[in-house]
């Protein structure tokens, strides 16, 4: 609950130790997620976590309860908003698109895209994404070894599927530049983000500079399809594609988009819409490579269901187990493992004080481990996402798209995506883990920092 005057002092928030001069600086460089796990584990479900040395110090007040992350996220939003440094250079580089906009722009931009993404138009995308699937996964009987890094392909399926729904048949134009580009700023934004001082973007460095004609060239490939899509649309009519649906959206209280807001959504829809939906799919299949009898009873369910058509979107809800062996991979490999805002009013969270200005941290990678809400954390269990199970449990005890009023519209599409490309994955190979540890680091998504190798093996062959 939000608290008076006079509460803008946190009051008894244990601190997690650190250096004398730099604080965790170190630690949260070197491993984020780790450091977060620690200080719950050792200070319970609100600490505060000092990094940076005098001057340059910041604090960082972190919650990792579930009523916490419900606080934050729905019931009292209003407190907190999206003015991180972390949020500020995303904007910077990705522009100013759902994911990152505020107050009535957000709220424009929400009503107008809202109706692009109601499960019906959604589930029109099925045929897409199946499509992209056969392709990528075709290309696994050539595979060297028969081995495949899960993390790579799918990151490309990801890509290959958002690419084609935004932009139709000028998918091929967009892939190429964004898997060129992304990487170069993505890793800029996370440098600057979590730096406590930057240098401006204007001066002429070497990082600045390869920023800048990353930026430059993924912006002039979306100008040119945004140019070329309004202008079939006004002389051929709408098409179906999300580009051209999303340029003429209009409405008599909100407008229209112009050319640079459709471009802010469109480089946010290319990086949520494909980082998260590959770090899901990544780790459901590296996951059920390491245990054998999961991944039998998923593609018993798939066999059985499907037989050998062409998964719709309606087999969602005739796939419970393959939907909650996705949700149990998403819970231990949250796409957003760490979800950042900014207090405006004091607020009291769990009997303490987080006091107005606060950086405050919502990590569901570490809420997704709280033995309150999940005995034995660490186990892959999909049991734990049946019906029965679900409705015990707290509902932000697992948020892998946010929540509240900011949550993500894309959720559905994800969901969509993943269980249909996992469908068709599962049916035409076996899997089996060839790295079976794979560290992961927070960026702007769940990276992983190494391969998930996989050895595939076709069913038929």
């Amino acid at each position: 609950m939000a608290v008076g005057a006079g509460a803008d002092v946190a009051v008894g928030v244990p601190a997690l130790a650190g250096a004398p001069l730099v604080g965790s600086l170190f630690e949260l460089k070197s491993d984020s997620l780790g450091t977060y796990l620690r200080a719950r584990q050792r200070h319970g479900d609100v600490v505060r976590i000092t990094a940076g040395p005098p001057g340059l110090r910041a604090e960082l007040y972190c919650v990792f309860s579930a009523e916490g992350a419900q606080q934050v996220l729905a019931s009292e939003s209003a407190n907190f908003r999206k003015d991180n440094p972390f949020y500020q250079e995303v904007r910077d580089s990705f522009g100013n698109g759902l994911l990152t906009s505020q107050d009535e722009d957000y709220l424009r931009q929400r009503r107008l895209v809202q109706p692009l993404f109601t499960r019906r138009r959604v589930d029109g995308y099925a045929g897409a994404v199946a499509a992209e699937t056969a392709a990528v996964v075709a290309g696994w009987e050539k595979a060297p070894d028969g081995i495949v890094d899960v993390s790579e392909q799918m990151m490309h399926l990801a890509l290959r599927a958002v690419a084609r729904i935004l932009f139709g048949t000028d998918v091929e134009a967009t892939v190429d530049v964004v898997d060129r580009c992304f990487p170069v700023i993505t890793e800029y934004v996370l440098r600057r983000g979590y730096s406590p001082a930057n240098i401006p973007r204007t001066w002429p460095t070497p990082a600045n500079k390869r920023a800048a004609a990353a930026m430059d060239e993924l912006y002039a490939v979306c100008d040119k399809i945004i140019g070329e899509r309004r202008a079939a649309a006004t002389a051929d009519g709408p098409g179906e594609d999300l580009l051209t649906l999303l340029a003429a959206a209009k409405s008599s209280d909100d407008g229209e988009f112009d050319a640079s807001e459709l471009r802010d959504q469109v480089l946010i829809f290319l990086l949520a819409g494909h980082e998260t939906t590959a770090t899901s799919l990544s780790f459901a299949l590296h996951l059920l490579a390491r245990h054998p009898e999961e991944q039998n009873r998923a593609r018993e369910e798939i066999s059985r269901v499907l037989g050998d058509r062409t998964p719709e979107a309606a087999d969602l809800d005739r796939l419970p187990y393959l939907t909650q062996v996705l949700k149990e991979a998403m819970r231990l490999y949250p796409a957003a493992p760490v979800i950042g805002r900014k207090a405006v009013a004091a607020t009291e969270i769990g009997g303490h004080t987080v006091p107005a200005g606060a950086d405050v941290i919502l990590a569901p990678w570490v809420t997704h481990r709280h033995p309150s809400y999940w005995p034995d954390p660490d186990r892959f269990d999909p049991e734990r996402f049946t019906a029965e199970a679900e409705k015990d449990r707290p509902r932000y005890a697992w948020f892998p798209f946010g929540g509240g009023p900011r949550a993500c519209i894309g959720q559905h599409f994800s969901m969509l995506e993943s269980v249909i490309a996992l469908a068709m994955i599962l049916r035409t190979y076996e899997f089996e883990a060839v790295d079976t540890d794979i560290p992961v680091s927070a960026g702007i998504t769940l990276r992983t920092d190494g391969p998930a190798r996989c050895r595939v093996r076709r069913l038929d062959g």
